[in-house]
């Protein structure tokens, strides 16, 4: 990969970033919670979702303290709409790690990141760099789609490793913050008409169907409960199974779904009943 090209794509990144870019509310803080909040909940979710449940997470809780001390009936009732309500819990465990061992400030080291619950590698050098200006290359779903696009667009089954390896040699001197948000758009929208370019990644997989999966029924569990209080596994089951996806839900499969919330604290049981808290 030579100097020029290097440049040429530099430029045309930045251009089209400077005429593009999107007005975000997380992208104009550098709040490291505000970051960190954002990121958690773009995590397999679309930015519409985010940019309305984002600012009232935040008016309710501002601070990881407030996310520690907060039942967590309250916090996941917050969270509704969102999906994955794991990251609810993973997002308040975090907060209370930040609160007691970090004395209520979000860590800028990607190490100390990444050991947070529901971070993971991504997140953590996003965090980071949108929340510290300490950037380093990370991949994500549409910088993958831009670097493969652009650089790997007559290869197969690409490995992050050689993403990686662009990414370093593509990375400019300054400005890397904005750097690797124009990455993001431009392979969010720019290139959002062509073929995704992700399915040449050797780490592509197809995302399954919704409506029916574990996924559905865990999200149906959760807004039964939290509409209904407690609940016993026959009136759960009954509840669910009046759902058209779920007309062949069996009750074996019902008790292994709130097992497996049990199992993760996002539920809990007492008298044979099941609820949020």
């Amino acid at each position: 990969m030579n100097r020029e090209k290097i440049k040429v794509f530099q430029k045309s990144i930045r251009t089209w970033y400077r005429h593009h870019a999107p007005n975000l509310p997380w992208r104009t803080t550098k709040n490291p919670w505000h970051v960190l909040v954002s990121e958690v909940m773009l995590q397999q979710t679309q930015i519409p979702r985010v940019l309305k449940k984002y600012p009232e997470f935040l008016r309710r809780f501002p601070t990881p303290q407030a996310l520690a001390k907060a039942p967590w009936g309250t916090v996941l009732n917050s969270w509704q709409g969102m999906g994955y309500n794991r990251r609810a819990k993973y997002l308040q465990n975090a907060a209370h790690i930040i609160s007691t061992e970090h004395h209520g400030i979000v860590p800028q080291g990607t190490e100390t990141l990444d050991a947070l619950p529901g971070i993971g590698p991504y997140s953590a050098r996003a965090i980071a760099c949108f929340a510290y200006n300490r950037c380093e290359p990370f991949i994500e779903t549409n910088i993958r789609r831009t670097v493969i696009h652009t650089f790997f667009s007559h290869k197969k089954n690409i490995p992050d490793v050689a993403i990686l390896l662009v990414l370093k040699k593509i990375e400019p001197r300054t400005k890397n913050r904005e750097w690797y948000l124009a990455l993001m758009d431009y392979g969010r929208d720019a290139i959002k008409n062509v073929p995704n370019p992700n399915r040449k990644s050797k780490h592509y997989t197809r995302q399954s169907r919704f409506a029916g999966s574990d996924r559905y029924i865990r999200g149906k569990i959760i807004q039964l409960l939290i509409a209904n209080g407690n609940l016993p596994l026959k009136r759960v089951h009954q509840e669910l199974h009046e759902d058209p996806h779920l007309s062949k839900l069996t009750a074996p499969k019902t008790k292994n779904i709130l097992a497996s919330l049990l199992k993760e604290n996002i539920i809990r049981q007492e008298d044979h009943k099941y609820s949020i808290d």
